[in-house]
Parts: C-alpha cells; structure tokens; sequence
C-alpha cells in the first residue's frame, strides 16, 4: 500500500449541463487537471463531497502504523462516492463526470443537482494507464444509467474491425444518448423509469444470440442484474472469466457505503484487469 500512488486534488466546478433530462454532465478544473491525462478515461475514482460550507477538502489520512485509515470529525469528513471521470481537454484545463440525477435521494445525485460554478469536490484516481477492457473481435456490453460512462469509454475506443452489441436501461427515450463509435455495434435501448423496483438487464442478455470465438463482454449495473448476467454468462454459457468483466455500481435499496462490502466481494469474482 506504501507503493500505491495516486492523485488526489481538489477540483471546482466550472460549468454544468443536462445531457439528458436524468444526466448532469459536470465540469471541473483545478491545477492538476494535466495529470489526469496520465490515467485511462472511464475508469473508477473517488469523489469526495465536502460537508456544506466547507471551504475545503479533506482528503482521509492512512494510518500505516495501525492499516486502516484514521477517523474524521464529522464536520469535516467528506461523503465519498465511486465514479468515472468522462474526458478531459488539456486546452481548457477541464476533466467532466456524469451523474445521473434521480433527485436527491443520493449525496452525489444531489451534490450535482445543486452544484454551482466554484463548488468544491476532491477528486482520488490511481495514477497511470490502465487496460480497461478485454481485447476481442466481438463484443456484449451492459450497463444502466450508472455505467454509461464506462460504456461510452469503451465505445469509444473500439477499433472499426469490432463489432457487437449493446444493451443499456434508461429512464425513457429522452435520456438515449448519442455514443460514437467506429465499431459495428447494435444498440438496445431499455426503458425503466424506477430502476430501484427491478431491471430487465439480465432478460434482456438472455435473448441475444450471443458471439462466439473472439469475444468479450463489459456489464456494469445494479447489483442484482450484474449477478444474473454473470451466472448467465459463466455458468450457462461457459463464457471464461477472461471474457467478462462486471461490475456492480450500487445495490437497490441500500447506500454505496453501505453495500460496498457485498459488491466488492461480488465484482471480484471477475475483476481481471
């Protein structure tokens, strides 16, 4: 852990938009905003949201001596939530993160609801270059609203040689975005205006004539879909745990911090990159 290096800065928000009726697309920018160019768009992050009227982030402190990270004053200690930064654009000095917006039943879905230009928030991602995706010539990729920007990366970054299928739950046809990509993809676009009640992911999955050979599939949703699909997947149709990454973002009906326990020892099972 010693070795572990990361970034961890303050950022503030510069400007924000509705991508969709249910998407807040929110600009940051901060003196390090270059050294975000060193890791890879769409992966994991910590945000850190700092306590109302805070006039600054307090970034947790490990205790090396005691292996566990020391407590915080309440007033201070900041909610922290996983996220994907989204992009980043050196000539503006900006990176941008999308939350869905639900409402304010979430810290982070309210923190954006509200965030105003000059509004702090932390910002802790490992440092360096990372695989984000398995290399292959046909692909399934799955996600709900939580996982579009992980989707959108992978998308984006797939050769025009690839080709395969994409399924993903939104609220409604206006929250569809429009995701580029050179690659053969079939997009599904599922409708699901109370995606705590249930999700149709995995029913979905089920239906699809899926790829043979050269193959890789990415799901990343709530935590009941990516459970199906993974047992789907690995069990059912034999797929090898190099074929698949899943990862479930959170759990119906229970906060982040409160299922993380549950829904890492479940993403780990496939956690191969």
């Amino acid at each position: 852990m010693r070795n572990f290096k990361a970034i961890q800065t303050e950022f503030t928000v510069s400007r924000k938009e509705y991508i969709t009726p249910h998407y807040i697309r929110i600009f940051l920018t901060g003196e390090k905003v270059s050294l975000i160019a060193n890791t890879t768009v769409g992966v994991n992050n910590k945000i850190l949201i700092p306590p109302k009227g805070a006039d600054q982030v307090h970034f947790p402190e490990f205790d090396y001596d005691k292996m566990q990270w020391k407590t915080q004053p309440e007033e201070i200690r900041p909610t922290i939530r996983t996220y994907t930064h989204r992009g980043i654009d050196l000539e503006n000095n900006e990176i941008w993160i999308d939350f869905v917006a639900h409402g304010d039943e979430g810290p982070a879905s309210a923190w954006a609801l509200d965030a105003k230009k000059g509004d702090l928030i932390g910002v802790v991602m490992k440092d360096g270059k990372t695989e984000l995706y398995g290399k292959a010539d046909h692909y399934i990729l799955v996600a709900d609203s939580t996982g579009i920007p992980v989707l959108a990366a992978i998308l984006e970054d797939l050769p025009a040689t690839a080709k395969g299928i994409c399924i993903i739950e939104v609220d409604s046809q206006e929250d569809e975005q429009n995701l580029q990509t050179l690659a053969e993809i079939e997009f599904i676009w599922i409708y699901n205006e109370h995606p705590q009640q249930g999700s149709r992911l995995a029913e979905v999955v089920k239906e699809q004539v899926l790829p043979e050979g050269s193959r890789s599939g990415y799901v990343a949703a709530e935590f009941s879909s990516v459970k199906e699909i993974r047992r789907y997947l690995r069990k059912d149709k034999q797929w090898k745990q190099e074929e698949l990454y899943a990862y479930s973002y959170w759990k119906s009906g229970v906060a982040e911090d409160k299922s993380a326990t549950e829904r890492h020892a479940e993403n780990s099972e496939a956690d191969v990159h």
